[in-house]
């Protein structure tokens, strides 16, 4: 709402400039996108309209641009070659992982992917642009692109060595060294990747002729292709489009975060998957390949001056007058020069910051991001995700489960502080430390819950009374809220009677919930210490 009372003629002109940059940005990367899942070009130009002019719309980040992106288009070509017999059943599962990401934000999910580890997410990400650059190995060197993804790649990539086209290849070395070598104070007037673009295509049309281009561009309107499928496919297809829902979802909001670091606001998670998920559902009608937030475009328009839902939006329109009569243009491009453009995009997508300081990672980090690595590049990128997110939760709980236990207190509470100072020495008393105190600090999980038993159970067993208190604590969950129960027990097995103090909140709630509490006797649920230790004079008979 602030943001349009507050808009004005400098706020329009910042994303006016901001579309166009994005659009110019993002109009090679779309193509090479397309040919690399191998929908074909059209269908990067169809995602990158449909999906960047939709989430523009609905979504909830204001300056995000969005479009297709590797993770999804990696995962497409996966799709395509594995999941689909046909393009109109792959694109039913494009619109069907659109519905879900719809659903996730409904169910309002979207707030914990800020949860992920960085680890995780370093060795996704760094997963993904060695698949770019392994996966057009063929196209620079002028070979057609091969099934079965990385490992289909390395089995025929030495055949292809031998047969390089060599007009090909020097085409894409000559496009990447465009792209690597083109100053960055002159990327903010014309960007590298459009002059690489460029570059690359004027030396084939001028020179290097005997290359593999993209071909024929449809003109005009994209059209509805939407094919009516089967029960049976529409079963097999809910694991594929979980996958495109998922992966869509993180980049997304990863691709977020990004931007709220840049603009310095905040945005909603779960209104970005709704966004999201509508234009996908939108690209798989016309034909166009699944995308998601698209970091270097929204870094591009940010940079730019878009600060507003209107840049996404004018990227998306700027794309779509192209395709309505400025296809021609775009049929020429050979694929060698969007390898090229791929190559460095690759390169930059993997996190050499991170890579740089792996000598220096914990051996359980280490472990999380070299596992996410390697299961993102030889297996899957759901699979790489849930394994890599449960290695750092187990790693997270067994630091946890030290931290908790540090917070336990379990100590003797001296007979003197039941005595008055007239009554005996505390020295001489034979009943020294008859009545113990628990003291449950902060939080408790079921990291520690276990280790919790063993912990305590064997001063439990040495005292006539024990004290439950739990004034510190300040949550703990039904695993731990059971092993209270399970310590009550190990009281009760071995005649200890046991007092709980100070029990309040959500752990009261938690213990209720249970049914805990209701084992403990009325008379030994009290406030303050004063309390319990009149109640533990009265179970010692003093």
């Amino acid at each position: 709402m602030n943001a349009k009372l507050n808009y004005s003629l400098d706020v329009f002109r910042g994303d006016l400039f901001g579309g166009i940059t994005a659009a110019i940005v993002g109009l090679p990367v779309a193509l090479a996108f397309g040919v690399a899942s191998g929908m074909g070009a059209a269908a990067g130009l169809y995602g990158a309209i449909g999906v960047g002019l939709f989430a523009a719309m609905f979504g909830g980040t204001r300056s995000q641009i969005s479009g297709p992106t590797a993770p999804m288009s990696v995962a497409m070509a996966v799709i395509i070659t594995e999941h689909a017999g046909s393009m109109s059943e792959a694109l039913v599962v494009v619109m069907m992982g659109g519905f879900l990401q719809i659903l996730l934000g409904v169910l309002r999910i979207g707030r914990y992917v800020a949860y992920t580890p960085h680890v995780v997410i370093s060795g996704f990400m760094s997963g993904i642009g060695l698949i770019v650059m392994l996966i057009q190995a063929l196209p620079f060197i002028g070979a057609p692109a091969a099934p079965g993804g990385v490992v289909g790649t390395v089995r025929v990539l030495s055949e292809a060595i031998g047969g390089i086209n060599y007009s090909a290849f020097v085409i894409a070395l000559v496009t990447l060294a465009v792209g690597v070598l083109w100053p960055r104070r002159l990327s903010r007037i014309v960007p590298g990747t459009l002059v690489a673009l460029v570059v690359g295509t004027l030396l084939s049309v001028l020179w290097l002729t005997e290359v593999p281009v993209i071909g024929l561009i449809p003109s005009g309107l994209p059209e509805i292709v939407f094919v009516p499928p089967t029960a049976d496919f529409l079963l097999r297809a809910i694991e594929p489009a979980l996958i495109l829902a998922l992966l869509g979802s993180v980049d997304s909001l990863l691709t977020s975060l990004i931007a709220d670091s840049l603009t310095g606001t905040r945005h909603r998670a779960d209104q970005e998957l709704v966004g999201q998920g509508i234009g996908n559902m939108v690209a798989g009608l016309i034909g166009g390949l699944p995308g998601a937030g698209a970091t270097m475009g929204t870094v591009t328009n940010i940079r730019a001056g878009g600060s507003t839902r209107l840049s996404g939006a004018i990227r998306a329109i700027i794309l779509l007058v192209l395709l309505m009569g400025l296809g021609w243009i775009v049929e020429p491009i050979p694929h060698a020069v969007l390898a090229g453009i791929l190559m460095k995009v690759g390169w930059d997508i993997v996190d050499w910051r991170m890579l740089k300081r792996i000598h220096r990672l914990r051996g359980e980090h280490l472990s999380i991001l070299l596992i996410t690595l390697g299961l993102t590049v030889f297996v899957d990128l759901v699979t790489a995700v849930a394994i890599g997110l449960i290695v750092a939760g187990m790693a997270h709980a067994r630091k946890l489960e030290s931290l908790e236990l540090d917070s336990v207190v379990s100590v003797p509470l001296l007979d003197s502080q039941f005595f008055s100072p007239e009554d005996e020495s505390p020295s001489t008393d034979e009943f020294t430390a008859r009545v113990g105190l628990v003291a449950l600090r902060g939080s408790f999980t079921v990291a520690s819950s276990k280790k919790l038993v063993g912990v305590i159970s064997e001063d439990i067993k040495d005292h006539d009374v024990v004290i439950f208190d739990f004034s510190g604590a300040t949550y703990i969950d039904d695993s731990a809220a059971m092993v209270v129960e399970q310590l009550m027990g190990v009281a009760t097995s071995e005649d200890t009677a046991f007092i709980v103090m100070s029990l309040s909140g959500s752990v009261e709630d938690t213990l209720s919930a249970l049914g805990i509490i209701q084992r403990v006797p009325a008379e030994h649920i009290v406030e303050t210490l004063d309390e319990a230790r009149d109640v533990a004079r009265k179970l010692l008979g003093m």
